[in-house]
C-alpha cells in the first residue's frame, strides 16, 4: 500500500538512523485531560495525547464519549497505538458525548458541524492534520477536507458513506421506508445489549458489549440518537464534493458492517481521486485494533510493532470431522445453516467457561483459557452440545508459554495444540502430558495414547484422551 505523504516540521528522532517511531514498543498511556473549546453557544469537548510527528484528528459520531473510551481496554489499546506514531486530537462534536447538546428541532447543518473541527484544531494548535472519521462523522470530514485542503494532510474514512437514501443514480442506498424501520429500532433499542449485538454481530466479548452499551447511553439518549440519525441520514448527500477532495484518502470498510454496506465504501473509493480501499474483515466499530495497522501503514508506510507479552495459557483447537463430505451431502444452504449453529454453540461454551476466541479455521476454532481444567470441561461441553447437532469434533489441548500479540497468540504452544488436535480420533478430546499433569486432583480421568512425534515440533510427546 502506498503511504500518504504527511508533512512534518520536526521529527523527534532521526528517521535515517533510528527508523520509524513505530519501531518503538506501543506502551500503556495515561488518560488524557478533557478540555473544552467554545463553538457559538456550545462547549465542544476534546482531548490531545501522544507526541508523534503527525497530527491525527479522530472523530466518531453518535455513540462516542471521550471519557468512556478509556474505560474500554480494547479501545484504550488502539488509542495508545495511534499515539505511538501521532499526536492524536479526539473530540465529540456538538450534540453528543461530553460536548454540549443541540436543539433537536434546529440541529446544525453538515457545513456548520465542520466549525467544530476548525475550533478544535485551532485550540490544539494544529495547522495541518490527518483525519480519521467514522460513521456519521465521515461526511463532515469529507466536507472539511474539500473546503480546507491546505489543512488536511490525509483523510481516512471508516464505515461511512456519501449518501444513505436510495436515488435513481444511487441504487445502493436504503429506501425511505427502510430508513423508517432503522430509526424505529434506534429509538426503541439504543443503548441496550440487544442493539449493541446487532451492530457488532461477531463480538463474543460480553464485557466489551456491556461497555459499548454504556458508552452509547452516555453519548445520547434513544430519542436524541434517533432524531440525530434521522436528520443526518435523510439529508445526507455529499457526492458532488467527492472529486474535490485533494488529500490522499484511505477508505476502510468492514465486510459485515450492519446498516452501512460495504458497497458504500467502494462507492467512495471510486469517486475520490487516487483513494485506496481496504475491506476489513468482520464488523469493526470505534477505534478498533483491526483498523490501527491500516491507518499506521497509510500515514507512515510502516505498521506498529505490538508489545509482546508471554503468558502461560491453555490452547484449544477444534475441528469438525468430515466437514467436506458433510457439506457435499447437505448442500450449501443446509451446510451453512448447520455451520452457523455450530459456531453459535461453540462460542456460547467459550463464554460459559471464560475462554477467549483467538481465531476460526473455517470449520473449527482456536481459543485460550487461563486454566487447563476449565479448558477440558469446556471441550467436553462443546462436544456434547455439537453432538446434538449431529456434528462430531476432534479437539486438541496443550498448556504452554504463548506470545500475546494484541488479540493474537503465537509461539510453540499454539503449534503443539494444533498438532495434538490433528492426531485426535473422531469424537476424541486429546491433550498433552502437560495438561494431564496440571489437572491432577481435578477428578478428570484420562486414557493413555502413547508417545508421538508432532510434525515440526522437536522431541516426542505423551498424549492422553479425556475419558468419557
Amino acid at each position: 500500500m502506498d503511504s500518504a505523504t504527511v508533512e512534518s516540521s520536526e521529527w523527534p528522532v532521526d528517521p535515517k538512523t533510528s527508523g520509524n517511531l513505530l519501531s518503538q514498543t506501543v506502551a500503556p498511556m495515561d488518560r488524557p485531560e478533557t478540555r473544552y473549546v467554545a463553538v457559538r453557544d456550545a462547549d465542544v469537548a476534546y482531548q490531545v495525547f501522544g507526541d508523534g510527528p503527525i497530527d491525527l484528528l479522530y472523530t466518531y459520531g453518535v455513540g462516542s464519549h471521550l471519557d468512556l473510551y478509556w474505560e474500554m481496554p480494547r479501545f484504550t489499546e488502539s488509542l495508545a497505538a495511534l499515539a505511538s506514531f501521532s499526536r492524536v486530537i479526539m473530540f465529540d462534536r456538538r450534540g453528543i458525548g461530553a460536548s454540549d447538546p443541540v436543539s433537536l428541532g434546529a440541529m446544525p447543518t453538515w457545513e456548520e458541524w465542520t466549525d467544530d473541527i476548525v475550533a478544535v484544531l485551532d485550540a490544539a494548535g494544529s495547522k495541518r492534520t490527518a483525519i480519521l472519521a467514522s460513521i456519521d462523522a465521515g461526511p463532515i470530514a469529507m466536507l472539511f477536507a474539500a473546503m480546507h485542503p491546505e489543512a488536511v494532510s490525509a483523510l481516512i474514512l471508516h464505515n461511512t458513506c456519501a449518501r444513505y437514501l436510495v436515488a435513481d443514480d444511487f441504487p445502493i442506498g436504503i429506501s425511505p421506508e427502510g430508513l423508517d424501520l432503522v430509526m424505529a429500532v434506534v429509538g426503541e433499542a439504543w443503548g441496550t445489549l440487544d442493539f449493541v449485538r446487532l451492530t457488532q454481530p461477531n463480538e463474543v466479548d460480553e464485557e466489551h458489549l456491556r461497555l459499548s452499551a454504556m458508552m452509547m447511553r452516555a453519548s445520547a439518549t434513544p430519542r436524541t440518537a434517533a432524531a440525530m440519525f434521522d436528520y443526518l441520514l435523510r439529508n445526507l448527500d455529499v457526492r458532488q464534493i467527492l472529486p474535490l477532495i485533494q488529500a490522499p484518502t484511505l477508505i476502510l470498510h468492514a465486510s459485515e458492517m450492519p446498516f452501512i454496506s460495504v458497497e458504500h465504501g467502494h462507492y467512495l473509493a471510486d469517486h475520490i481521486g487516487d483513494a485506496t480501499f481496504v475491506e476489513v474483515p468482520g464488523a469493526t466499530t470505534g477505534p478498533d485494533p483491526a483498523i490501527v495497522d491500516e491507518v499506521a501503514e497509510f500515514l507512515t508506510g510502516e505498521r506498529p510493532i505490538v508489545e509482546i507479552e508471554r503468558v502461560l495459557t491453555t490452547v484449544l483447537f477444534t475441528d469438525i470431522v468430515g466437514s467436506t463430505a458433510q457439506a457435499a451431502s447437505l448442500g450449501d444452504q443446509r451446510w451453512r445453516s448447520l455451520l452457523d449453529s455450530h459456531d453459535k454453540t461453540v462460542r456460547g461454551q467459550f463464554h460459559r467457561f471464560r475462554g477467549r476466541e483467538i481465531n476460526t479455521t473455517g470449520d473449527g476454532f482456536v481459543a485460550s483459557f487461563d486454566g487447563p481444567a476449565r479448558a477440558i470441561r469446556c471441550a467436553q461441553a462443546i462436544a456434547e452440545a455439537t453432538g446434538k447437532l449431529g456434528i462430531q469434533l476432534r479437539v486438541g489441548l496443550h498448556t504452554g508459554e504463548c506470545e500475546v500479540r494484541g488479540d493474537d497468540l503465537g509461539g510453540l504452544a499454539v503449534h503443539v495444540a494444533a498438532r495434538v488436535g490433528a492426531l485426535a480420533s473422531p469424537g476424541e478430546i486429546l491433550v498433552s502430558g502437560m495438561v494431564k499433569d496440571l489437572v491432577a486432583g481435578s477428578g478428570i480421568e484420562f486414557v493413555g495414547r502413547g508417545e508421538h512425534e508432532l510434525k515440526g515440533v522437536p522431541g516426542t510427546w505423551r498424549l492422553f484422551a479425556v475419558a468419557g
